[in-house]
């Protein structure tokens, strides 16, 4: 005891109290270890401290927690990345911070024994529940159950944190702008990574632009739907803080401008329509026509569509420009059917969709069974250069049509029931709200929304990471500020 007492006091000295002579002891001990275990081949003992870190952080401040993984999921990398053979594919960082974090959610309610009636009443999570039920009820009847389970437990992770998480996160409102800031400067970090590469490889290239953004995005086209969402939420934040400083506002004005390049240079035509539709709406908003008139012309538009689709449908295919690096003739290519494989393979998945839900109209084939069981419903005269026979290459490409053929009428009913009450609540703030700095944020998130919304008619990205964390975020921020931040509506 005396030596110890010794070497105690002798630590003592040069290092300070004593309850950090257990912090320095356990450090040097790591070391030590390391050095030990990378001698013998073992290279990961490195992320041991960042796992601490994330426990303690989970444990006791989840709020810091849910915005760090704000600002990591644009890093996040497939685990199969580092080896094809894994039998899971989650991405890292983030989904494992998912799981841990809805773990100790559901902890959390059963001993508090509830939630935030406000939240858990609310008319969109009351449409999230019904979203949930019914993709749980075609799991049971799915023709591929471990597959639509797997799909339904990572829907649960997404929706268990980055919305009702979230909502208490956001019952700060300053923790609303810090959310969308910190996914932000993430994927500000992105584009310039992909700005190198680009650099590298040829910045006219669209080829190369659907690889630049590989690892962290699967291609240019769920990074270019982040970048529309995120340029959306950053013009508004310029306009929305009317009082910061010149620093601050010349700062939003950098961003957009590198965000609205990175965007530009994605090459994604349906993210660059989906930002023209959402600024229509700002007009719509400023021209104060509520949203039920919105509506109405939309659906006006569509039927019109459907009336006359067969002379549409020639007018399209008359149109030969295949997608190009020349921004003009890249846009022309957004109304070729005829020869541009890419449009050509998206009403290929489409058409599949709709013979899938013909077959199985009520329980759909199984939540995320799509890319298995699409194949036997190809046409060969539908087929492009880019098809399989084996159909192992995708989803249905629509947020829409893929619930449809995997789910269902009910599935897409669901789906389109969140949109609205999304809708239908921010609209409501809009108009009514007295609180400036509420009525414009509920613009801003419905407008970034709205870029999805529209986005999501061609192409699907909510099986992921990148794009749930604004949607159900952005969706979560949207209820939250009904909820928490408008007490004057709740008594009328």
């Amino acid at each position: 005891m005396y030596i110890f007492s010794k070497y105690t006091t002798y630590i003592e000295r040069y290092f300070g109290k004593k309850e950090y002579i257990g912090v320095f002891l356990v450090s040097v001990g790591y070391v030590f270890l390391h050095a030990f275990l990378l001698l013998h081949g073992f290279e990961y003992l490195f992320l041991a401290p960042i796992g601490m870190a994330i426990l303690y952080l989970a444990f006791f401040h989840q709020d810091k927690l849910l915005l760090y993984l704000a600002f990591l999921v644009p890093f996040s990398v497939p685990l199969t990345y580092f080896s094809a053979k894994l039998p899971v594919n989650l991405s890292i960082p983030s989904e494992p911070i998912l799981i841990l974090l809805m773990i100790l959610l559901y902890i959390k309610v059963l001993i508090e024994k509830g939630f935030d009636k406000g939240i858990l009443l609310h008319p969109v999570s009351l449409a999230i529940y019904f979203y949930l039920s019914w993709m749980l009820l075609t799991s049971i009847t799915s023709e591929m159950p471990l597959v639509s389970f797997k799909f339904l437990t990572a829907k649960l992770w997404f929706i268990s944190v980055f919305y009702f998480l979230a909502t208490q996160l956001f019952v700060r409102y300053k923790n609303i702008v810090r959310y969308g800031m910190y996914y932000t400067v993430g994927l500000l970090l992105i584009v310039i990574y992909a700005f190198s590469q680009l650099a590298v490889k040829g910045i006219t290239s669209q080829h190369v632009a659907s690889k630049v953004v590989r690892p962290f995005f699967n291609d240019h086209t769920d990074y270019a739907a982040a970048l529309a969402m995120i340029l959306i939420f950053i013009v508004g934040m310029f306009f929305l803080r009317r009082k910061a400083s010149v620093l601050i506002k010349s700062l939003y004005v950098g961003m957009s401008v590198f965000i609205a390049v990175g965007l530009i240079f994605s090459y994604t035509r349906a993210a660059w329509l989906s930002v023209l539709v959402a600024l229509g709406f700002y007009v719509g908003f400023r021209l104060k026509v509520r949203l039920r008139v919105m509506f109405i012309i939309l659906g006006t538009l569509i039927a019109l569509f459907f009336t006359f689709r067969t002379d549409i449908l020639i007018a399209l295919e008359r149109n030969k420009q295949d997608s190009h690096k020349d921004f003009s003739r890249h846009i022309s290519s957004i109304t070729n059917i005829s020869t541009d494989a890419s449009n050509r393979e998206r009403l290929n998945r489409w058409a599949c969709a709709i013979r899938m839900f013909k077959e199985r109209p009520i329980w759909g084939w199984g939540p995320g069974t799509y890319q298995f069981q699409y194949a036997p419903f190809q046409k060969r005269s539908e087929m492009t250069i880019i098809s399989t026979r084996r159909g192992d290459v995708g989803n249905a490409h629509s947020e829409y049509l893929g619930p449809l053929a995997e789910q269902g009428f009910l599935g897409t009913f669901a789906f389109v029931l969140i949109i609205i009450t999304t809708m239908a609540t921010a609209s409501r703030l809009y108009f009514r709200a007295k609180r400036r700095k509420v009525r414009l944020m509920a613009l801003i998130l419905l407008l970034s929304l709205m870029t999805y919304y529209v986005h999501g008619i061609m192409n699907n990205f909510l099986d992921g990471d990148k794009l749930s964390a604004l949607f159900w975020g952005f969706t979560a921020m949207i209820v939250a500020l009904d909820v928490y931040h408008t007490p004057s509506l709740k008594k009328k």
